[in-house]
């Protein structure tokens, strides 16, 4: 984030009933390296600060439109009451934007989230069926603040006590729960943009299992969705592709770069001023997991994107690879791998380096001076590129240009893509077998919506009830 003083006091003012409750009386950003995204050692500590996904996509259904979709913490069993899952609270949940190529964010949008309790003498999420988002018996509400802040630090209040889907509680608390969560999407704009923020079905899909060595050369493990079952916290965002682009030109500066971040108020043990830490960061998915080793996954959660450059060695020459050769004899590509820094660091474009494909770099757009171009890890999205008809779900790989890493929908085979081009797939000759790797998980167990917010609605079932 670039805003320093403003963003952060209007944090205080959202929350101003926490802030006194801990005795804050100002408040200026500050990066920590004591908390960090789920990957990271610490995160177990805080998980509902956990960022776990980002997705950006042209929005099928109105390809004038861009949709961000952002989840919040992992593995939320359906049955996890009596307190289920809100929100955290006295925290900035930001979706950032970079639109000029310079590593900093020009637009950030920000939920803060409040919390209230209707019956304090209840042990229960809610008192009686729910029928509306509105209902007598929800006992415990969230509702949040929208803004949207720009590069000066100016700030425009989107939407103020916008209602949250609530967690889904089992069918004698809420027997129809999608026209309840649909109640949350919320229009600003003279309808021209929307905003969700609510539980859902975990959109990640994927074998996680390969954080055992690979699998330990026992590919018959493959093919189990380590994620089916379990829900997180989403945030969805609607709008115009003109909000995000760079002079607000989506047709000469197409390309955006987004990353979110989750940051909390802290206050001084000494009750001195309070802070805005930074403590998880997400663009492009499984950098964190499989990019940047132990020592410094803390650090990468804190740090902002302009300060990329000590993480490049993680790039040029990735462990992944290795560790294939040693447990599968996949000879590793020859480093410095700068087919990775394009599709990590700098997004694709002929001028970047030897992908020789114009398809998602800041660089492209019309209006961005080379000299103000820092390479950093985004998630890269050029607008111009409409929907397919057709989608594959390994995206560029697939010869989907619409696909990862153009963006991200929420059907992308992320993992099995990213094994690929940590293989070599965009190089020119890669080696034998690369394009049949993956973890044998090709699509997410349930459908996703066609219509926004698109997300597959909370499971209901428990995980180990079947």
């Amino acid at each position: 984030m670039k805003h320093v003083v403003g963003p952060a006091k209007r944090l205080v003012a959202v929350a101003a009933a926490g802030v006194a409750a801990v005795g804050v009386a100002a408040l200026a950003p500050h990066q920590s390296t004591a908390s960090s995204h789920r990957e990271a050692p610490l995160i177990s500590d805080t998980p509902k600060l956990d960022n776990t996904d980002l997705y950006a996509f042209v929005s099928p259904d109105d390809s004038t439109k861009v949709t961000l979709i952002a989840n919040w913490q992992p593995f939320e069993e359906p049955d996890g009451g009596p307190n289920f899952y809100p929100f955290a609270t006295m925290t900035a949940h930001d979706i950032n934007i970079d639109n000029d190529g310079d590593a900093k964010a020009d637009i950030t949008y920000r939920w803060v989230f409040n919390t209230t309790r209707q019956n304090l003498d209840t042990f229960l999420y809610n008192t009686g069926p729910v029928t509306s988002i509105s209902d007598s018996d929800l006992n415990v509400r969230q509702t949040y603040t929208l803004q949207r802040i720009v590069e000066s630090g100016a700030s425009t209040t989107l939407l103020s006590k916008a209602r949250v889907a609530p967690s889904f509680t089992g069918h004698a608390s809420m027997p129809q729960y999608k026209p309840l969560a649909m109640a949350a999407v919320t229009s600003y704009g003279d309808g021209k943009s929307k905003s969700y923020a609510g539980q859902a079905d975990d959109s990640f899909f994927a074998d996680l299992r390969v954080f055992d060595l690979l699998y330990g050369t026992d590919l018959s493990e493959v093919g189990v969705d380590t994620l089916r079952g379990y829900n997180v916290n989403t945030i969805a965002l609607q709008v115009p592709k003109a909000d995000l682009a760079l002079h607000t030109n989506a047709a000469a500066n197409p390309v955006v770069g987004i990353w979110s971040t989750t940051s909390r108020l802290s206050a001084d043990m000494q009750g001195g001023p309070g802070r805005l830490e930074q403590v998880s960061r997400l663009g492009m998915p499984l950098v964190n997991e499989a990019v940047i080793p132990l020592a410094n996954k803390n650090t990468f959660n804190a740090t902002k994107p302009e300060g990329d450059g000590k993480f490049l060695p993680y790039v040029t020459s990735p462990e992944l690879p290795k560790l294939m050769e040693a447990i599968y004899k996949i000879p590793a590509p020859a480093t410095p791998r700068l087919d990775l820094v394009e599709v990590f660091l700098t997004g694709v474009c002929k001028a970047c380096g030897p992908v020789q494909a114009d398809l998602n770099s800041q660089k492209l757009n019309r209006d961005v001076k080379a000299a103000q171009f820092v390479p950093s890890e985004q998630l890269r999205l050029n607008m111009k590129i409409l929907p397919s008809k057709t989608p594959n779900r390994l995206g560029v790989v697939g010869g989907d240009l619409s696909g990862f890493p153009n963006g991200r929908r929420l059907t992308d085979d992320v993992l099995d893509i990213t094994v690929q081009a940590a293989e070599g797939i965009l190089m020119p000759s890669p080696a034998a077998g690369v394009s049949a790797l993956g973890d044998g998980v090709d699509a997410n167990s349930k459908a996703f919506d066609p219509a926004f917010p698109y997300i597959a609605w909370p499971n209901e079932a428990s995980v180990n009830g079947s």
